[in-house]
């Protein structure tokens, strides 16, 4: 299932939702190219939708649902991936 919580996330002067599926990245990727939404777009594990296209997602079938409960749904199905921090030995060489 395609995933969209609501857009209130700022950024570059407009607001953003997260899409996600809670299957597969492939049904994502399908999804937001569909969308003309460009694969570099991709965050790792999610899109980042601004809030003019809010609409168009929930037409072609994204499920609106709150921030908390997408991110449940995107852990539970084992897809969520950690941003990650740089380690202590590649901060001291900067």
């Amino acid at each position: 299932m395609i995933l969209i919580d609501p857009p209130r996330w700022p950024h570059r002067g407009t607001v953003w939702s997260h899409l996600v599926s809670d299957d597969s990245y492939e049904e994502l990727h399908a999804f937001a190219a569909g969308m003309d939404i460009p694969r570099r777009a991709f965050q790792g594990d999610h899109y980042d939708l601004p809030q003019e296209r809010y609409d168009r997602a929930v037409e072609l079938g994204a499920v609106p649902t709150d921030s908390r409960e997408l991110l449940r749904r995107l852990v539970a199905s084992g897809l969520r991936r950690r941003r990650q921090r740089p380690s202590a030995a590649a901060s001291s060489r900067s």
